[in-house]
C-alpha cells in the first residue's frame, strides 16, 4: 500500500559506520513505514508531521510536547524566554511528585512565619506592659511562659490534625468536617486574612530590622518592603520546592545565630558578665498599678508567637511520602525551636531591662550581648531574612488553601489552576498584590498591622481545636478522651485570647478584620450560588433517546463579494444547503450588484437584503435573528463571519472592526453560534 508524501515524512539516520543517509523510497507499506525499515545500510525512521508536537500514547491518545506551547510570533518568543528566566522551564504534571519537600526544606518554607514571630512576640508584650511602667515589664517572662503553655497545644492539636487530615486544609477541613459548611467556611476567611497579613507584618517587620541596623533607610521602608514581596511572589511562581532551594539558606541562618546569641546571653547572665553595650532609655512614668486586664492585654499581644503553626497541616500534600509522618516531624521541631527561642528572648529582655522603642528588641539584645560587632550585624541580617521568609509560609499555603477553596466551589476556578512550575500561580499573584496594598495603606507599621493580625489567628485555631473536639468524639482513636481534653483546653485558652484581642483591640483596627472575615465569608457563598447555578442550569436530562437534530439556520452576512467572503460562502455551504447571505445596505442599487455576483458564483445561495435607511450596520441584522427567533424560539442559527486578519496593529485605526463588533453583539443572544472564519493579510 502506498504512502501519501503529505501523511508521512523520512528522517533518515546514519547507518553503524557512520555513512550519510540516502534518498529513501516512499513507495512502501505502511506497516514498513511504521516499524522503521532498513535500506540498503542506511537505516529508515519515519515520522508523522506532528510528531514533534505530540507524542503518541496509544490509539487515538496524543500527548502534548512542551513545544505546543512556544509562541509563534518574535515578540512572544521573547517574552517566552524572559518567564523561563524569571520562573524557570514548565514542568510536567507527571513531576510533581518530584516537587514535594524533604523535612529540612518544608521547616524553611512553612515553620518561617512562625520562627520569625520571635523577633517581634516578646516586643508587643513590653509594648503593653510598658502602661504601667518600667516596673510591670517583669511581668513578660510569667506571661511568656503562659504563652510558651498556649503553643504546645495549639502545636499539639495541629500534630494531630495532620494525621486525621492529611489531605490538607488545616483550619477549613477540620471545621468543615466536623462543625458544618458556615464554621469552615468563617475559618477559611480568617486563614486568608491571616497569610494576607503575615506578609504584610513580617515584610514589614523584616525592613524595621533593616532600618534599625541601617537608619538612612528609613525614609525608604515602603518600597524596600514592596521590593521583598515581589521577590517573595517571583520565588514562589518557581515552585515550592525551588523557593526551598532559594529561601532554605537565611533560615538556618537565622536558627544559628539567634540561637548563638541566646546561648551567649545566658552565659553572661550565669556568670555575671556586664553588657558589653549600654542601652538607655528614659523610662515613662508609672500610669497605675498592673491590673488583671492589662495582664491578659499583654497575653492576648504576645501570643502573636504562636501565630504560624497552622502551617504545616495546611500543607501536608507538598512533603515527601510518608507525608503525615514527615509533616508531624517537622511541626514538632518547629514548635520546639518557637518554643525555646521566644522564651530565651523573654528572658533576657527582662534580665537586660530592655524597653520597647523605634529600636527592636532583638537589635538592643544584640547591641548588649555583642556590641556592634560583625555578629550584630549578622543577626540583624538574618532576623531581617525571616521576618521577610515568613511570607513564604503565606506565599505556601494561601494558595493552596485558594484551590481547596476553588476546588469546593467557594472561590473562582482559576485559583485551582497549576502554572508552569506546579504553583498555584492566581493564588500567589493575588496575594503578593493585596500584602503590597496593605503594606503601602499603612506605610510598613508593625504596630498598626498587628491588632488585624491577631483575630484572623486565634479565630482559626480556636475552630480547628473545636473541630478536633468533635472529632475525637465521633472517631474515638487511641487516646480519645485525653486528646479531646487537650484540644478542648486549647480551644478555651485561644478564645480567650481571640476575646481579648477583639475588645483590646477593636478600636485600634481589629473591627477591620471582623468585618472582612464576614465580607469574605459572604462572598464565598455568593461565589457558590453562581456556580450552583451555572451547574444547575447546564445539567443534561438524559431522557433515555437521542436528542434529535435541532432545526439550523446558516446566515453569512456580507459587505462585498471578495475571497474572504467566498470561502466563508463556500464553508457554510459545507455545513447545509440551505446558506442565506444578508447583505445591510442604504442604497438598493448596491444589493442589485451584489446579487448578481451572487447569482454567478453561488447560485444556490439565498440573498437576504436589509435596507438600513438611518445606515446602521448591526441593528437590522440583529434585529433580522430575533425576528427569526420569535417565529421558532428553539430554531439553531449560525452566522458564518467572514473576516480579515490584518498583519500590524496600527492598522486598525485604517478599519472599522464590524467583525468584532458583530462578534461580541451575537455572544450574548441564546441559541446563536458564531463562527469566526479569519483570512490573514500578508505584511
Amino acid at each position: 500500500m502506498s504512502i501519501p508524501e503529505d501523511e508521512y515524512r523520512v528522517q533518515t539516520d546514519a547507518g553503524p559506520n557512520g555513512q550519510e543517509p540516502s534518498t529513501v523510497n516512499l513507495d512502501l507499506t505502511r506497516q514498513e513505514l511504521r516499524r522503521g525499515t532498513r535500506a540498503g545500510d542506511r537505516y529508515v525512521r519515519v515520522v508523522r508531521p506532528y510528531e514533534h508536537l505530540f507524542q503518541r500514547v496509544g490509539p487515538g491518545y496524543l500527548r502534548a510536547t512542551e513545544e505546543v506551547s512556544e509562541p509563534k510570533t518574535r515578540f512572544g518568543r521573547i517574552l517566552f524566554k524572559l518567564r523561563h528566566i524569571l520562573i524557570g522551564q514548565p514542568l510536567p504534571t507527571s513531576a510533581e511528585i518530584h516537587e514535594r519537600l524533604t523535612k529540612v526544606k518544608a521547616l524553611a518554607i512553612f515553620a518561617s512565619d512562625a520562627m520569625s514571630s520571635v523577633a517581634y512576640a516578646t516586643e508587643e508584650i513590653l509594648f503593653v506592659l510598658i502602661l504601667a511602667g518600667t516596673g510591670a515589664l517583669g511581668y513578660s517572662v510569667y506571661i511568656s511562659l503562659a504563652i510558651g503553655l498556649l503553643l504546645f497545644v495549639v502545636a499539639y492539636s495541629y500534630r494531630q490534625t495532620v494525621f486525621s487530615y492529611p489531605s490538607g486544609g488545616g483550619s477549613y477541613i477540620v471545621s468543615k468536617d466536623n462543625l458544618g459548611v458556615m464554621p469552615g467556611l468563617i475559618a477559611a476567611a480568617a486563614l486568608m486574612i491571616d497569610y494576607v497579613l503575615t506578609v504584610s507584618v513580617s515584610v514589614s517587620a523584616g525592613t524595621a530590622a533593616l532600618t534599625s541596623a541601617f537608619e538612612v533607610l528609613r525614609p525608604y521602608t515602603v518600597i524596600i518592603a514592596l521590593f521583598f514581596v515581589l521577590i517573595m511572589v517571583v520565588g514562589n511562581l518557581r515552585g515550592i520546592r525551588e523557593s526551598g532551594n532559594i529561601f532554605a539558606l537565611p533560615t538556618y541562618i537565622f536558627i544559628v545565630s539567634l540561637a548563638v546569641l541566646i546561648v551567649v546571653g545566658l552565659f553572661r547572665y550565669f556568670i555575671g558578665l556586664p553588657p558589653v553595650e549600654a542601652v538607655h532609655y528614659a523610662p515613662p512614668p508609672a500610669q497605675d498599678t498592673v491590673s488583671v486586664w492589662l495582664i491578659l492585654t499583654a497575653f492576648s499581644a504576645g501570643s502573636v508567637a504562636a501565630s504560624g503553626t497552622e502551617a504545616i497541616s495546611n500543607g501536608v500534600p507538598a512533603f515527601k511520602p510518608p507525608e503525615s509522618k514527615n509533616a508531624a516531624t517537622t511541626l514538632t521541631v518547629m514548635a520546639v525551636i518557637l518554643g525555646v527561642f521566644f522564651l530565651g528572648i523573654s528572658f533576657l529582655a527582662s534580665h537586660f531591662n530592655l524597653i520597647p522603642s523605634e529600636e527592636t528588641i532583638i537589635s538592643q539584645l544584640g547591641r548588649v550581648i555583642f556590641g556592634k560587632s560583625w555578629f550584630y550585624y549578622l543577626v540583624q541580617f538574618s532576623t531581617m531574612a525571616i521576618l521577610v521568609l515568613a511570607a513564604n509560609t503565606s506565599f505556601a499555603d494561601f494558595p493552596r488553601l485558594s484551590s481547596i477553596l476553588a476546588r469546593d466551589g467557594f472561590m473562582p476556578h482559576q485559583f485551582a489552576f497549576r502554572g508552569d512550575r506546579l504553583a498555584f500561580s492566581y493564588g500567589i499573584v493575588a496575594l503578593g498584590i493585596i500584602a503590597g496594598l496593605l503594606i503601602f495603606l499603612f506605610q510598613g507599621d508593625t504596630h498598626l498591622l498587628i491588632p488585624l493580625y491577631a483575630v484572623g489567628v486565634f479565630l482559626a485555631f480556636t475552630m480547628s481545636q473545636a473541630g478536633m473536639v468533635l472529632h475525637h468524639r465521633r472517631v474515638r482513636e487511641a487516646g480519645w478522651q485525653r486528646n479531646m481534653i487537650i484540644n478542648g483546653f486549647g480551644a478555651l485558652l485561644t478564645f480567650i485570647v481571640l476575646a481579648i484581642a477583639i475588645v483590646t483591640k477593636f478600636i485600634h483596627g481589629a473591627w477591620v478584620t471582623v468585618l472582612l472575615i464576614a465580607l469574605l465569608v459572604v462572598l464565598f457563598l455568593l461565589v457558590s450560588r453562581h456556580y450552583r447555578a451555572v451547574a444547575t442550569q447546564l445539567a443534561l436530562q438524559v431522557k433515555g433517546k437521542p436528542m434529535p437534530p435541532p432545526r439550523q439556520v446558516l446566515l453569512v452576512p456580507l459587505g462585498d463579494l471578495n475571497l474572504p467572503s467566498a470561502r466563508a460562502l463556500s464553508f457554510a455551504h459545507s455545513l447545509s444547503r440551505q446558506v442565506n447571505a444578508i447583505y445591510v445596505t442604504n442604497t438598493p442599487e448596491a444589493a442589485k450588484d451584489l446579487a448578481e455576483k451572487l447569482k454567478e458564483f453561488a447560485p444556490d445561495v439565498k440573498l437576504v437584503v436589509l435596507e438600513s435607511p438611518f445606515r446602521s450596520l448591526l441593528d437590522p441584522l440583529l434585529s433580522y435573528i430575533d425576528a427569526l427567533h420569535q417565529e421558532d424560539k428553539d430554531v439553531y442559527i449560525t452566522v458564518v463571519i467572514p473576516e480579515f486578519v490584518i498583519a500590524h496593529w496600527w492598522e486598525r485605526l485604517l478599519h472599522n472592526g464590524t467583525a468584532e463588533r458583530l462578534k461580541r453583539a451575537l455572544k450574548s443572544r441564546p441559541n446563536v453560534a458564531v463562527v469566526d472564519l479569519p483570512y490573514q493579510l500578508h505584511s
